[in-house]
């Protein structure tokens, strides 16, 4: 008698499985043509022939991604949940870059062919496309129209890259943190507190500081207002 109910509960978490991940499948189709649909209008078969790809990967958060030192030719475009990009220095990581939904990263060593620098994790669990040059070939080589997308979203990334990188290098740790606030206030809470020190380029405990100073002059502000 236990046996068979054994058996049923193990067909049952099976099938919710299978249940969940068609779940995720759609989630991730629905949002990648959304974001697709932004650069270029596809037909039936284009987004038969990106889901033929089998490039979607549902990962749990702290998986890493690239080691440093490994070799790699992936790409990633995340459609949901969050991934960092961070350098091991003297046992201490520091991170350099937070990707969230719809940014892509294009590693180094996926352009120039050399042991990575760094590594790339997961912070929280994550849906994303994992795709390589042989990927993106094929795909321009069947369906032109492609290339436009690509085009249009690679020149928007790097100026988008760029501006942050120089706002970032002529700021203070308050304006790197105040500039979080406004343009990407879901940082603040869904990164470690550790991991966002690290990125502002203070430790922890000035970041605790850093927040305290900056609500304390957002309340003198509003009585004063």
């Amino acid at each position: 008698m236990n046996k068979n109910i054994r058996q049923k509960t193990k067909v049952k978490t099976l099938a919710a499985s299978v249940t969940d991940d068609s779940n995720k499948i759609e989630t991730m189709k629905n949002i990648l043509f959304d974001f697709v649909s932004k650069y270029v209008t596809l037909t039936e078969d284009e987004e038969n022939a990106i889901l033929s790809l089998d490039v979607f990967r549902s990962v749990k958060k702290g998986t890493i991604l690239l080691k440093e030192g490994q070799r790699s030719q992936n790409e990633y475009f995340i459609l949901k949940g969050c991934i960092r990009k961070y350098y091991v220095i003297d046992g201490e990581e520091k991170t350099t870059a937070f990707y969230t939904e719809m940014e892509g990263l294009t590693p180094h060593c996926a352009i120039n062919n050399a042991p990575s620098e760094y590594f790339v994790g997961c912070v929280e669990d994550t849906i994303l496309t994992v795709a390589n040059k042989d990927v993106g070939v094929e795909l321009l080589k069947n369906f032109p129209k492609f290339e436009l997308m690509c085009r249009k979203f690679s020149e928007e990334l790097v100026a988008k890259q760029q501006i942050d990188f120089d706002n970032f290098k002529i700021s203070t740790p308050e304006q790197r943190y105040l500039t979080l606030l406004q343009n990407r206030p879901d940082l603040i809470q869904r990164v470690p507190q550790h991991q966002l020190a690290s990125y502002l380029g203070i430790i922890p405990q000035s970041l605790s500081r850093l927040r305290a100073r900056v609500l304390d002059k957002r309340a003198k502000s509003y009585f004063l207002s």
